[in-house]
């Protein structure tokens, strides 16, 4: 087994829902191979059931930090479009620790001058303007249009296709000339979207875990021990 083998990606959603734990490990099941590292998708099973809003935001920010000192990883992924507690997260451990929205900001930026993004309550757009300032996209984004529904409706195959791809067309008149997804809810209509919009729609775990690949450097310890040296 190689070194790059032997590295692992962990994801981790920092809301309790099982469900959409299952939806991210289905997007990203596609990076997964023998030769490459092991990625894996975790529940925080003590944080919030939705990240709705500031409070929801605040709150999974010590359950995730407690999830990483307690989960060896050599780069950790936060599975939540808002980038909760990123800062507080990377003082937990030395290893890499990536927010899915700003790799899905970075990967929108790549394939077009603007974007737009789905958002899934009002409340989510103030939760992305904080993360977009602190990566300087703010001027980037064309606009951001909220669903104002459910993680559970998202999940559903079929019950809010039609109302997102009507937010999309509506981003694209906009300028956007790629969409970002703005709720991991929303993983499983990528594909649909893109074909329906004409243009690239990002899936910020899918973004995410292309990123992380990109930047797992093997490490000649163990996976966790710096973790376990820091916690002695």
């Amino acid at each position: 087994m190689t070194a790059i083998a032997r590295a692992r990606i962990l994801l981790l959603n920092p809301n309790r829902s099982t469900a959409c734990s299952a939806g991210i490990d289905a997007a990203i099941a596609g990076f997964r191979s023998p030769a490459g590292p092991t990625i894996d998708v975790a529940t925080v099973a003590d944080g919030p059931p939705g990240i709705y809003s500031w409070q929801d935001w605040h709150a999974a920010v010590p359950p995730l930090c407690r999830a990483v000192a307690a989960q060896a990883a050599d780069t950790y992924l936060i599975a939540c479009a808002s980038d909760p507690g990123i800062e507080a997260v990377r003082e937990v451990t030395p290893r890499p620790v990536l927010g899915v929205f700003r790799c899905a900001v970075a990967a929108a930026l790549l394939r077009a001058e603007r974007f737009g993004v789905i958002a899934l309550v009002d409340a989510s757009i103030a939760r992305h303007a904080l993360a977009l300032r602190a990566i300087g996209a703010e001027p980037r984004l064309a606009a951001e249009i909220a669903m104002n529904t459910s993680i559970e409706a998202l999940l559903d195959p079929l019950a809010t296709r039609a109302a997102l791809v009507a937010t999309g067309q509506r981003l694209v008149e906009r300028g956007a000339g790629a969409v970002i997804l703005g709720c991991t809810g929303m993983a499983g209509h990528r594909a649909a979207l893109e074909e329906a919009l004409g243009v690239p729609v990002i899936e910020p775990c899918q973004a995410a875990v292309a990123m992380a690949i990109g930047i797992v450097v093997p490490a000649t310890q163990q996976p966790g021990q710096q973790n376990a040296s820091r916690a002695a």
